[in-house]
């Protein structure tokens, strides 16, 4: 259980990335009303947004501006202030993603393209230092250098979804108006 845990820690995108596909489908099965495709991608996108976006980049200041050293080791790199630094951007890309939960569309792209472009970035410079370094230290090299390009990827996707398919609310009890939930 200890490693179990351990792992979910250290692979925190990942494991909000399945939490937010857990809520997802607890707020589709307790919907009222049938479930059009506007609804699920509703569903989804908002609770990517609340869990990839949002506590995913809270966990991420927290470790970096509390827990700096550690976080550095993690990653293979030495401790320097940038720690913090990341630390408060990533603060605020967790404020637009808990704004975005139940936001506007303009906030959900604003949610969606900030960290992406963060998270492709950091990407690169994690694939630039196993190429020129040969640092493969799970924090540069592993699970969250995979889910540095898939959350934007998949933040892209659920974009170009909700466009397609205008929002409409998940309704979870059928006495609730259209637009409350």
């Amino acid at each position: 259980m200890a490693d179990l845990l351990r792992f979910a820690l250290a692979n925190f995108t990942l494991t909000f990335l399945v939490l937010g596909l857990i809520a997802s489908c607890v707020a589709l099965a307790r919907a009222s009303g049938p479930l059009s495709t506007a609804v699920v991608v509703e569903a989804l996108f908002a609770y990517f947004l609340l869990f990839s976006i949002g506590f995913s980049f809270f966990y991420n200041f927290v470790i970096h501006t509390f827990f700096g050293e550690m976080a550095a080791r993690f990653i293979g790199w030495e401790d320097s202030p940038f720690q913090t630094e990341v630390g408060f951007a990533s603060l605020g890309y967790a404020v637009i993603g808990f704004l975005a939960f139940r936001g506007s569309f303009g906030l959900r792209i604003a949610a969606v393209v900030g960290p992406a472009l963060f998270l492709l970035g950091a990407a690169t410079v994690h694939l630039y230092h196993m190429i020129v370094a040969g640092n493969f230290a799970p924090g540069n090299a592993g699970v969250i250098f995979y889910t540095d390009i898939l959350i934007p990827l998949i933040g892209f996707a659920l974009l170009w979804l909700q466009h397609g398919y205008p929002s409409e609310p998940v309704r979870r009890h059928s006495f609730e108006p259209a637009g409350r939930v």
